[in-house]
């Protein structure tokens, strides 16, 4: 190698490693933020809580061309900082949840659990009933302040849930869209959410996920009494129950850790398994811009829509209507944190904050899929 261009290499591979070991600034707050890996919600969940079993870039260390991106593998000390850090997170974020617990306790009063049982007893078609269950004193009032962004009533209403369906949940996180479904379907359908062993180990995020959806369903056997979990055994392994056992399949805010993880295909062909003849699948997506590279996109928490459904569709599904009830134009998805950089989860905290709350919540697609018949 010629001793002019060995160090110039050698500044380039220095360079690389230290923007490479950056660490992430991360928000614990366990009533609004998201993760970026599919937990579910998805709707809002632990930034703090990394899945272990992330991908991580490779190293390169053959010759790459000008304009290529020179990546250096962390060495043990970086790593070993990292995992420290990710722990420290996690029991941080761990001591948020009792606190959370207490505050959720105080707040779930007497009057709050009558009005569940009163809407839960009430007969009403399916827009009557959600219309209600929205202005119901038992949804936490941080999520209540969502719904101007997010539409559930919309986007309930565009998925056509009806209170007589049994619905599988995936990832339900803090519970956003559960604390809606929870009520409508209690009296004639059945909502099922899949979920991790709360008495896993304690250094694990699936194990934070876990409890906070424990303690999300311990404030009221009548609103959430009636949910049935379904135990995943691990990220990686989509378990949605019995074959043909769903009216529909909902999926919030998670595409992209499927693909982060690697089984998109293998857990969309889960979901068709999952429904009846006729069950529908909807999705509601962080959207990138059309002709976005799928795996980049995935680690910012973005999809392209043509992409996504052009993967249904190869698992047997029909795109039966795309809406633009979450279209929000100003979101230009180009954030150094992704899609975390925007509220609610505000990863940057302070730095840019009135910027970020102007622009709003992701942009996202809003898709309606039907299990064709065989």
């Amino acid at each position: 190698m010629s001793p002019r261009i060995a160090p110039l290499l050698c500044s380039l591979l220095l360079l690389a490693a230290c923007d490479d070991s950056k660490p992430e600034a991360r928000k614990a707050d366990p009533a609004k933020a998201e993760v970026k890996t599919e937990n579910a919600d998805a709707d809002a969940k632990q930034p703090d809580a990394k899945q272990p079993d992330a991908k991580q870039p490779d190293a390169k260390t053959e010759a790459q061309p000008a304009d290529a991106k020179v990546e250096v593998e962390k060495t043990d000390e970086e790593k070993a900082k990292e995992e420290e850090e990710r722990k420290a997170r996690l029991t941080k974020s761990m001591a948020e949840l009792e606190e959370w617990k207490t505050s959720e306790q105080a707040r779930w009063s007497e009057e709050v659990e009558a009005a569940v049982v009163k809407l839960i007893e009430t007969e009403a078609a399916a827009s009557e009933a959600i219309a209600a269950i929205l202005a119901s004193p038992h949804r936490h009032p941080d999520n209540v302040l969502r719904d101007e962004q997010r539409h559930p009533a919309e986007t309930l209403a565009f998925f056509g849930v009806k209170p007589d369906m049994t619905v599988i949940e995936i990832g339900p996180g803090w519970g956003w869209y559960t604390e809606i479904l929870a009520p409508l379907l209690a009296a004639h359908g059945k909502l099922v959410v899949t979920d991790y062993d709360p008495d896993g180990p304690e250094d694990q995020g699936q194990t934070l996920y876990a409890r906070r959806f424990q303690a999300f369903r311990a404030r009221s056997d009548a609103a959430y009494g009636k949910i049935e979990r379904i135990v995943q055994a691990d990220p990686k392994t989509l378990d949605l129950g019995p074959d043909g056992s769903a009216d529909m399949v909902l999926v919030i805010r998670g595409l992209h850790g499927w693909v982060n993880r690697g089984v998109f295909d293998d857990n969309v062909a889960k979901v068709y398994a999952a429904l009846k003849p006729g069950g529908m699948v909807g999705v509601v997506q962080h959207r990138a811009k059309d002709d976005a590279k799928v795996e980049d996109a995935a680690k910012q928490g973005y999809l392209p829509q043509p992409w996504v459904v052009e993967r249904f569709q190869a698992a047997g599904f029909e795109l039966a209507e795309a809406s633009e009830i979450n279209v929000n134009p100003k979101d230009t998805k180009d954030y150094a944190e992704g899609v975390w950089t925007l509220p609610p989860t505000l990863t940057l905290g302070d730095t840019d904050k009135d910027k970020y709350v102007g622009i709003g919540e992701s942009d996202r697609m809003t898709l309606r899929f039907v299990k064709k018949a065989p």
